[in-house]
């Protein structure tokens, strides 16, 4: 192996940690192969480079780290003490990076791929089960990272690259952003079975305004939807507990702590009376979102095309 002493660009010391993974990586593949070898020649022959090339690359690997990686005799080499060390780390990280394009590589396989799918808590017990049941019909090996989260949270991930999809409400608009809206959900006024409202089947929400309400914590969209919903009736509702999940909320107004807006249960809760809102209209639409400009996978795609097809009747029959 034959030193190359033309210029090379040179780290500065203040640049060593972010340049040297740029000057490295390339050459590690290099530099298994003619380690595992002990010959420039098989080496080149198995990479299909010349050997002046891979011998040149040797060279400035070594200048770069400023260490000798190999003893030298002809085109036959022997690994130095420091070799050994270096081999054996860059081994592991080979082996990483197969592994990683191996996943990635069945991540977006389009008959058995992955599909992270964020969604709401108040669709986890019955409508997310049914639409994955109902695509795994035709698609009975893509695999699914499910995500349940509230709305602005999903928003993150989806730009964050961490959910391929999500299901959310309100529907999102965002420059960066594409949403489509799927269906509505009708929100109820919830109350104790003892209330003095509980023997109405209907109600305008106006006649709420002096009751305590529990509610979703700030930056859910149901409790937006709640606040915008009792502005329009004309109020600011008072709210005495908040929550993060619906079906606490419901425990609290069964135990008499307050009134609350919300989606149809997936079973009908004890303790507690679901009426019908006439005025305003009380309803959340429901749509997917996705990244803008975001490429799919195919078991991404045909996912977004079943979620469309969706379209009116992705909601269980008893959230109409």
């Amino acid at each position: 192996m034959v030193h190359d002493n033309s210029s090379q660009p040179r780290m500065s010391p203040g640049s060593y940690e972010e340049d040297i993974r740029l000057l490295l990586a390339p050459r590690l593949a290099s530099f298994e192969a003619v380690a595992r070898h002990e010959h420039v020649t098989r080496a080149a022959h198995e990479l299909s480079v010349p050997q002046s090339t891979l011998s040149r690359a040797m060279v400035r690997l070594e200048a770069d780290l400023g260490v000798a990686l190999f003893a030298r005799k002809g085109r036959t080499v022997s690994l130095t003490p420091a070799g050994r060390t270096f081999l054996t780390t860059v081994e592991r990280a080979l082996a990483e990076v197969e592994r990683a394009a191996d996943s990635v590589r069945a991540d977006a396989d389009p008959t058995a791929g992955r599909v992270s799918f964020g969604f709401l808590h108040t669709m986890g017990s019955e409508t997310v089960p049914a639409l994955i049941r109902a695509f795994r019909a035709d698609h009975p090996k893509v695999r699914f990272q499910l995500v349940q989260n509230y709305g602005e949270a999903m928003l993150k991930g989806l730009r964050a690259g961490e959910l391929d999809l999500c299901l959310t409400s309100p529907v999102p608009d965002a420059p960066d952003l594409v949403a489509r809206r799927l269906d509505e959900q009708r929100l109820r006024l919830v109350v104790p079975d003892d209330h003095r409202l509980a023997g109405r089947k209907r109600i305008r929400l106006i006649e709420a305004a002096d009751e305590a309400f529990v509610t979703l914590e700030p930056g859910y969209g149901l409790r937006r939807i709640t606040d915008d919903l009792c502005a329009e009736a004309g109020f600011t509702p008072r709210v005495a507990f908040e929550g993060e999940e619906a079906e606490t909320l419901r425990g609290l107004v069964a135990a008499g702590l307050g009134v609350a807006l919300l989606p149809p249960p997936a079973v009908p809760r004890p303790g507690v009376v679901e009426l019908s809102v006439t005025a305003p209209r009380a309803v959340r639409e429901i749509g997917v979102a996705w990244l803008d400009g975001h490429p799919d996978t195919p078991p991404v795609a045909a996912f977004k095309e079943f979620l469309l097809s969706r379209r009116g009747r992705l909601l269980p029959t008893f959230s109409s």
